[in-house]
């Protein structure tokens, strides 16, 4: 099936005059260069630079409409409301409950495009409200894949930088539209190169345990399992761990199953080199 509802997902309605500088200057991603009819990955820091609140966004004429989880609306609709102040912005909750999503087949009229599925190569839209009733597993599948994560199903909240999760390689992170909450400590690590963790995409030889199994590369803890649909997962794991144990033969393994780990090819990203001499030492 090439569609699918997705009945956990809510969505905030930010509009008034103040509406573009206002999320300009809170939220990750460049609003600026944001064009008619296609959502962008965004997220709220924390100042440490953790994810508070992970969403897409698209514009809705001069309306910004941001796609969130149910459970993260109210939360994220007082936290924004936080920082609204005197701002010219008006804040509320869009009626529709769930989102329909399509690909590989043409899409309805209003839908827009999912740009982090068009980083992998694959068209597909989402439209408020339940257009389709197709079983969302299809969707994981795809998800799976292509190597999308989402927050709950995949990595907790304010426990994962937008670096771990690939947002500054699908335009999920601006570095270079200014301040936001968090700018200072996501662009330290983009400039220094430090970051450690990344999605990957895991493959079992057998079926694989279910999410929150720990990933174990040379008997050391890299990640643990996100989205698991038979021997296929997600998961984020410490690349320069699971480098190592692929340079010396380690077995990296989930709940006892023996595994393979790829890094989604459509994010450029390679697993760091390995220093063989400090492999030797080992």
């Amino acid at each position: 099936m090439s569609s699918a509802f997705l009945s956990n997902r809510t969505f905030i309605r930010v509009s008034g005059t103040g509406a573009t500088e206002f999320l300009q200057n809170l939220i990750t991603p460049d609003l600026e260069s944001l064009p008619d009819g296609e959502a962008r990955a965004g997220a709220l820091l924390t100042p440490q630079g953790k994810i508070m609140f992970e969403f897409l966004i698209w514009r809705d004429g001069t309306d910004y409409v941001l796609e969130t989880s149910a459970d993260q609306q109210d939360t994220l609709l007082r936290r924004l409301t936080m920082y609204k102040l005197r701002a010219p912005v008006d804040l509320k909750v869009d009626d529709a409950e769930g989102v329909s999503v399509f690909w590989d087949e043409n899409a309805p009229e209003g839908a827009i495009k999912d740009s982090r599925f068009a980083k992998a190569g694959i068209a597909l839209y989402r439209l408020a409200g339940p257009s389709v009733s197709g079983d969302a597993s299809s969707y994981d599948a795809l998800r799976i894949a292509t190597g999308i994560v989402v927050a709950g199903a995949d990595y907790a909240l304010q426990d994962a930088f937008p670096h771990d999760v690939l947002m500054d390689v699908n335009d999920g992170v601006s570095f270079k539209k200014g301040c936001f909450v968090g700018q200072e400590v996501v662009s330290r690590m983009k400039h220094r190169g430090t970051a450690r963790r990344r999605v990957v995409i895991v493959s079992g030889v057998a079926e694989l345990p279910a999410t929150g199994t720990d990933i174990v590369a040379g008997g050391k803890p890299i990640g643990t399992l996100g989205t698991v649909l038979g021997t296929q997962a997600l998961a984020i794991i410490r690349t320069d761990r699971a480098a190592d144990a692929m340079a010396s033969g380690a077995d990296i393994t989930a709940g006892g199953v023996a595994v393979t780990v790829a890094l989604p090819a459509w994010s450029g990203l390679s697993f760091p080199a390995v220093d063989p001499a400090a492999n030797a030492e080992d």
